[in-house]
């Protein structure tokens, strides 16, 4: 990307639009105005007859899109409070339920990196493409926040307690696990995603996929369901932990380490969204409520701090505050479902055909 290029590269190619997450020089992070450029062209197009399917990419060699401008993120919280990542969020979960409510087709090349935000503009397509380069993951956890951008409702259906455990140790996983846990459809090798892109400017996404798809790499989660499911069926992060130390098996005693290092906060309100997103009946009241459990994150410390760890610093040594799951009360945990300061989204509340 040029400093004269728009951080979204948006254009008609045969019968398709064509989105290009255009930051590559940041592995494509979102930021507002990337938010915005690609709702504009889902508008634009929604009503365009030359326009039957709409593309999404990612510039660069590295990914599809990392997730949010963290660093921004933080900067807000420390310079003012927050209010602008909450306008980011606001949009960019009204953007997520469109993805999803489009009613054209929506193909989402996933290759590479596709984190947080990434996952948002990708997952809730009607056709989503992984390549063997895939590393699709929800990492809040690791920088003190919760799973967002529609990732409660996606990993709370993912099969028995796979996503409770994808969530809480914020691994990423390949194409066979992405098409396990329902994030992604198709498998298109990577040599040969280019070609299945340009197709689609000359055929359906069905006759694309026929010559290119083919079968996925092995889920490496699926062998591991004998203890992921039993240790993770526990509402309480100290039981799952006590399970998971408890299980004999050295990959369950891995995820223990991994989870342990995460906010305690982030833990226990990631674990209560997942079980509350379970009994919602549609993304759009997930989206809701992940936008309050956001909301309230800018007032925790935990936030900043993470991201000063991972990002700023590098030093991967956050200070959780509070540092112990045993701290964090029952209180503090509700107050990421309340109602946001500003107001709730309501996206729920306008039934699926919200954002049409």
């Amino acid at each position: 990307m040029s400093e004269t290029e728009p951080p979204v590269l948006a254009r008609k190619d045969g019968r398709v639009g064509r989105l290009l997450l255009n930051r590559p020089h940041a592995l494509n992070s979102l930021n507002l105005e990337m938010i915005r450029r690609v709702a504009e062209a889902l508008d634009a197009w929604e009503h365009d007859p030359e326009v039957a399917a709409v593309v999404l990419g990612g510039a660069g060699e590295r990914g599809l899109c990392a997730g949010a401008d963290i660093r921004a993120i933080h900067d807000d919280v420390r310079r003012g409070g927050g209010a602008d990542s909450a306008r980011f969020w606001a949009e960019e979960y009204r953007l997520n339920a469109r993805i999803a409510r489009y009613p054209k087709p929506y193909v989402a090349l996933m290759d590479g990196v596709v984190m947080g935000g990434g996952v948002g503009l990708s997952a809730h397509g009607g056709v989503r493409v992984v390549t063997e380069r895939a590393k699709v993951a929800m990492p809040e956890t690791t920088i003190g926040f919760v799973p967002d951008v529609g990732g409660t409702w996606l990993l709370s259906r993912a099969p028995g307690e796979v996503g409770t455990h994808l969530a809480l140790t914020a691994g990423a996983v390949g194409a066979g696990d992405a098409l396990l846990c329902g994030l992604a459809d198709h498998f298109v090798p990577a040599d040969r995603l280019a070609s299945f892109a340009t197709a689609l400017a000359r055929a359906t996404p069905g006759q694309a996929l026929e010559e290119f798809a083919e079968p996925a790499p092995e889920a490496a989660l699926a062998a591991h369901r004998a203890w992921i499911d039993p240790c993770y069926r526990a509402d309480d992060v100290a039981e799952i932990l006590h399970r998971l130390r408890g299980s004999g098996t050295t990959a369950a005693k891995e995820a223990a380490v991994a989870i342990e290092g995460k906010s305690p906060t982030s833990l226990k309100v990631t674990l209560a969204a997942l079980r509350r997103a379970r009994a919602l009946s549609s993304l759009e009241e997930a989206l809701d409520q992940e936008y309050r459990t956001s909301v309230a994150a800018l007032s925790s410390p935990d936030l900043t701090e993470g991201v000063r760890a991972q990002i700023i610093d590098k030093d991967r040594r956050p200070r959780w505050s509070p540092g112990t799951l045993d701290e964090v009360g029952e209180a503090e945990v509700a107050r990421h479902f309340a109602a946001a300061p500003g107001g709730d989204l309501g996206l729920g509340a306008s039934g699926p055909g919200v954002g049409n």
